[in-house]
């Protein structure tokens, strides 16, 4: 696909100094040189870094049955970049070309039609497909036709491009494959006997490769047929086209020096010629004359000739990958074509023996970091691929399959984009021919974890034999759990009951299909969010608080508020659905918390009497420099506080404007905030908010912290700026361990290497409304502060220079100070509770919950596991706690001091 950015491939006309092609990836032109022989394809250290590695390793992670003759299958490839592994999620889809119920085939657009562009999973339910992946490569500024070849349903769709190196795949109608270079041959004769060469079918303009740079339409004649839905067909600039309209291989009309004013009818076809092209259609032709046309395809590697009719399909794609079931060298240059780095990958090969297609798509998403194409080139050879080549990747690699049962396809995995499913103008789709049968099964789907007390929903769909979905109808089907003490069944409601997992059966007319569930215990979560954690300490005031459980192994699972229990401190509440009400506040209380269970995990929501959110800076009376830097040569641009547009009208804004396009490499446009030093951010910050002009340029947009210890923080605004206009964005800080006060130094767009192609080099976005989310300024007001210290053994304490007995002195074992955490809390706010039934310590204090177990070394803290190398003990029917690690946790400094064996905190 190409992008808005990209020069027209005329624009290339006439260049001289160096052996051009025309390659495309989606989101812009590059204009690539074409290898000769020995030259390498990789130059640059960068580039080398993404080498496959000596050590890789395949496995199998699920494989499900899509319909009869194809099959998904997921993988698991480990490799290693820069001295770590890393594992990358590929999906594959394999198709059985002997089976007689299933064929390839390649959907065009919308309406089967070229000029125009459809999601893959758009075309996919618009023609029914099983399966479909993205296909060509396109220019998205032309007339939206695909750059090489195709054929549909055994019709010539589009002839490949004169552009080396590009490969393409055929299926003929005897289901015979082959991934080769692929030239058009074609004439025109007329009823004296007079030939014409045909340049090509449904061709876009472009810069041909050859000795001497040729313009593909130049002295040109080429065919448009009624795929060709636009009034607009390409031209040769230095010309004027004379146009031909052919019904029923009968001349029905010539246009001498002047385009036709119409779109191709469907009994025929226009023939658009320039130059001596169209001086030999007014020699040779009339109105009234039959007009035929020949054309064939020409294998490269075998010179075979190939009639399109005997084709089922082709697919045009871009480097050969795989040969004789070992990586082949790149066909053409990938660093200059811009299609290298780790990206999300697509690729289609087939087997030795050519019974079997595979069609692949590596994942770059949140469980995935996508490939490298020698990466892909190791993965396809693992998996049996004997030929293979590359299709258009990156953001545009989407892969849509039809899960059993089901009627149409949905997305395999999330794209590069989340689910947004960028539009393509063909893709390589699977189709059943089967016809319908009985009755051979049920998939069930639903949720394969479930929480304790969570009900699931469950479904089970018919499949027949040949794996297509058939209509139940009122068939009504039995449920029953393997283990009802584990996931009950009871009156149609399933029902998690305690931990541990069970088979779930669904049974009717003898069919049946299982899928096993898990009820998910407190020990195996890794965190438990409610909301935003955070809300005002007010009677009256409804909080929404949706629940989250994110198990240790990265599921995520959406929990009902009400099936946790909750106690409140500091108020009374409830907890209805997922919304949290404060019915009233307890006198003098500052700080609130609702502490909610789920099998003894924690999670917290602070309530503060202050408010939560500060508009941190809203440009108004900005009094600190403001300045444009950037880390490339070439970058240009400017940052300055200007008067706001749209709905910000009226009001002042900041606006960072870049123009990236004499740049190179990975290019920063920064807006930096009082010169060198930022703006400081006071106290500590749970989340960040922003209102953000968007330019819809894909680039990343990021902000740069300096904590308190000098550390530099960068914190994700946005992956990808896909948005025009004013938008707010929220931002979690939780994760990146910011030491306050902090301060916040830049905000910038980054334009990476890696899929440069697919992002605008030039822009503007504007900010306005920074607030910051602070309870630990809010819900610390009060709190006392100070300095205590405790000597090793003494049954005492000094609070800001006052000594005070304790009942238990403070012990030092291997290394770490312990102390009833009652003392600390006595001297700086806070409470403590203990659970004697489950071992359990929980201390709140400001926005801090801590929740610790006697000898267990892992806690919790607001709702998210942590480990330490310390755990809390029982002594003497006292239970102590690390010293350290609870004081700093809940926001104090711990000073040892050796030679008097003194512990100093203070706040």
């Amino acid at each position: 696909m190409l992008g808005k950015q990209g020069k027209r491939l005329n624009d290339v006309k006439g260049s001289k100094a160096k052996k051009w092609a025309i390659v495309t990836l989606a989101g812009v032109i590059w204009i690539a040189p074409v290898l000769g022989a020995g030259q390498q394809v990789w130059s640059g250290s960068s580039w080398q870094s993404v080498a496959a590695a000596a050590s890789t390793t395949t496995s199998k992670l699920s494989e499900e049955i899509l319909t009869s003759g194809a099959k998904l299958m997921k993988y698991s490839y480990t490799t290693t970049r820069s001295g770590s592994k890393v594992n990358v999620l590929a999906d594959v889809i394999q198709v059985d070309l002997q089976n007689p119920y299933v064929k390839l085939d390649v959907m065009t657009g919308k309406g089967g039609n070229l000029n125009s562009k459809q999601s893959t999973g758009g075309m996919a339910k618009e023609n029914g497909a099983v399966a479909a992946v993205n296909g060509d490569y396109f220019n998205v500024s032309g007339e939206l036709a695909p750059i090489g070849g195709q054929v549909s349903d055994g019709v010539l769709v589009s002839t490949p491009s004169e552009l080396s190196g590009m490969y393409a795949l055929t299926v003929t109608k005897d289901g015979k494959p082959m991934i080769d270079e692929y030239s058009f041959d074609g004439t025109v004769k007329a009823d004296d006997g007079s030939t014409f060469a045909l340049r090509g079918i449904n061709k876009e303009d472009y810069t041909v490769e050859s000795s001497s740079v040729k313009y593909s339409h130049a002295n040109s004649m080429y065919i448009y047929t009624p795929a060709w839905t636009s009034t607009k067909r390409p031209n040769d600039p230095s010309t004027t086209p004379t146009e031909v309209l052919v019904q029923n291989g009968v001349i029905t009309q010539i246009s001498d020096k002047k385009a036709l004013n119409m779109t191709v009818p469907a009994d025929g076809y226009i023939l658009r010629a320039h130059g001596t092209a169209a001086t030999w259609i007014m020699t040779h032709l009339a109105v009234g004359q039959t007009l035929n046309a020949d054309y064939k395809l020409k294998a490269k590697t075998t010179g075979e000739t190939v009639d399109p009719s005997n084709l089922q399909m082709m697919i045009g794609g871009h480097t050969i990958l795989v040969n004789g079931g070992k990586a082949a060298t790149f066909s053409r240059d990938i660093v200059a074509s811009g299609i290298g780095g780790i990206r999300a990958r697509t690729a289609v090969g087939y087997s030795q023996d050519g019974r079997y297609v595979y069609i692949i798509a590596a994942e770059k998403n949140s469980n995935s970091s996508g490939l490298s194409l020698t990466e892909l080139q190791s993965f396809m050879t693992s998996i049996g691929v004997w030929k293979g080549m590359n299709l258009d990747g990156g953001g545009s690699t989407t892969m849509v399959t039809r899960p059993l049962g089901e009627e149409t396809a949905g997305l395999t995995f999330n794209t590069e984009y989340g689910t947004e499913q960028r539009q393509v103008v063909n893709t390589l789709g699977v189709f059943s021919t089967a016809p319908e049968g009985k009755l051979k099964g049920f998939a069930v789907s639903g949720s394969q974890t479930l929480l304790v007390g969570q009900e699931g929903k469950y479904t089970a769909k018919g499949y027949d034999t040949y794996y297509n979905p058939i209509a139940t109808g009122d068939i009504k089907m039995t449920w029953k759990s393997s283990n009802n003490g584990i996931v009950s069944v009871s009156n149609g409601t399933i029902k998690g009951l305690k931990p541990g997992t069970a088979t779930l059966t669904a049974t009717s007319n003898g069919a049946s299909s299982s899928i096993k569930v898990t009820v998910l215990g407190g020990s195996e979560l890794a965190s438990l969010t409610a909301g935003s954690g955070l809300g005002s300490l007010q009677a009256g005031t409804t909080i929404s608080i949706p629940v989250t459980a994110k198990t240790k192994d990265g599921q995520s699972v959406t929990v009902p508020a009400d099936s946790l229990t909750w106690e409140f401190i500091g108020f009374k509440g409830k907890v209805s659905a997922d919304q949290l009400t404060v019915s009233s506040v307890n006198a003098g209380a500052q700080v609130g918390y609702a502490i909610g269970r789920y099998d003894g995990y924690s999670t917290v929501v602070v309530l503060s009497a202050a408010a939560s959110e500060t508009i941190w800076e809203n440009f108004e009376n900005v009094s600190y420099p403001i300045n444009f830097t950037t880390n490339a040569s070439g970058v240009t641009g400017s940052a300055s506080v200007t008067a706001g547009t749209g709905e910000k009208a009226g009001s002042k804004v900041l606006q960072l404007s870049y123009d990236m396009t004499a740049g190179i490499g990975k290019m920063y446009a920064y807006a930096q905030l009082n010169g060198s030093t930022g703006k400081e951010v006071s106290a500590t910050a749970t989340s960040m908010s922003m209102d953000v002009m968007g330019d819809k340029s894909l680039n990343w947009l990021r902000a740069e912290f300096t904590d308190a210890s000098g550390k530099t923080v960068y914190a994700d605004l946005a992956k990808a700026i896909d948005w025009d206009g004013w938008k707010k964005l929220n931002v979690d800080l939780n994760g990146l361990n910011i030491a306050y006060p902090a301060k916040l130094k830049r905000i910038y767009v980054v334009n990476v290497e890696e899929g440069q192609d697919e992002r605008a080099k030039a822009g503007t976005v504007a900010f306005d409304n920074i607030a910051f989310t602070m309870p630990s300024k809010s819900s610390e007001v009060g709190l006392p502060t100070g300095t205590a210290s405790l000597v090793l053994g003494q049954k005492s304490m000094t609070v800001n220079g006052t000594k005070k007995a304790i009942d238990a002195a403070p012990v030092l074992k291997n290394g770490t100070t312990y102390v009833p955490i009652k003392h600390v809390l006595d001297a700086f706010g806070g409470q403590a509770s203990w659970d004697s039934k489950n071992q359990r310590i929980t201390v709140v204090r400001g926005g801090k919950l801590i929740d610790l177990v006697v000898g267990q070394k892992e806690f919790i803290i607001n709702g998210i596991r942590q480990s330490a190398t310390v755990a809390p003990y029982v002594s003497g029917g006292r239970t102590l706690v690390p010293l350290r690690l609870v004081s700093e946790q809940l926001g104090l400094t711990v000073k040892w001091e050796q030679n008097t064996k003194t512990v100093t905190i203070s706040s």
